[in-house]
């Protein structure tokens, strides 16, 4: 007995349910890189950096410079989806709430396995939420407009503006360290496995109403 593929309504669901716990997770990871305090992923570094020079939040922080970066889509023509504006608040948020539930790590022996499962979380939280395809996050967006308006490739995009936040977040006070490196080399490939794993299947026609991003085009992160 063949089984029938799913309605565009059990479909849509399952999309909305990808964005908003991958989202979520994803705030969680970064908050337990924050916990970890062995270094953070190269958008963590700017955030941690002006969290420290204003006093706000890290969590705020990041809804604040996922805004700004969102305005820089203007004039690169980007289109946001459902994804890109809900990415800004809920990631903030959700790390925030885990900040407030995670101690800091005071030994390796809880730092590492803290920033062992940051990464791993950060993997899943990324492969749920971009394979929702309710379009990309404001950081990963900027990648591919300047990619699609310069014609330099969304690698060399991602390597000068992640050098760029990291050199600022560092300067303003930002953690690097090991964890910074661990998390360059291993959220690709982590990524593109998850990415693989909550696939949803397309519809046969797309929506209007919110953009769809093309899971390829924006998972160097990423």
């Amino acid at each position: 007995m063949s089984t029938a593929a799913p309605s565009a309504p059990d479909r849509l669901g399952r999309r909305l349910l990808q964005l908003y716990v991958g989202l979520t997770l994803y705030g969680t990871s970064a908050a337990l890189l924050v916990r970890a305090g062995l270094g953070l992923e190269p958008w963590g570094v700017l955030h941690q950096g002006l969290a420290k020079l204003t006093g706000l939040s890290i969590g705020v922080v990041s809804i604040i410079v996922g805004a700004a970066v969102l305005l820089l889509w203007i004039p690169l023509r980007q289109r946001p989806g459902l994804g890109t504006v809900s990415n800004v608040f809920a990631v903030g948020l959700a790390m925030d709430g885990t900040l407030a539930l995670v101690p800091d790590a005071h030994s390796l022996a809880v730092g590492v396995p803290l920033l062992l499962a940051g990464i791993a979380l950060n993997g899943v939280a990324t492969g749920l939420y971009i394979s929702a395809r309710f379009g990309p996050g404001p950081r990963d967006g900027l990648m591919t407009g300047l990619h699609r308006r310069t014609g330099r490739s969304i690698r060399l995009m991602r390597t000068v503006i992640e050098v760029a936040v990291v050199v600022a977040g560092f300067l303003l006070g930002g953690t690097i360290g090991v964890g910074t490196v661990l998390y360059a080399v291993s959220i690709g490939p982590l990524a593109q496995l998850f990415l693989r794993v909550f696939a949803v299947p397309a519809a046969s026609t797309r929506s209007t109403v919110v953009a769809e991003a093309t899971p390829e085009g924006v998972i160097l992160r990423p």
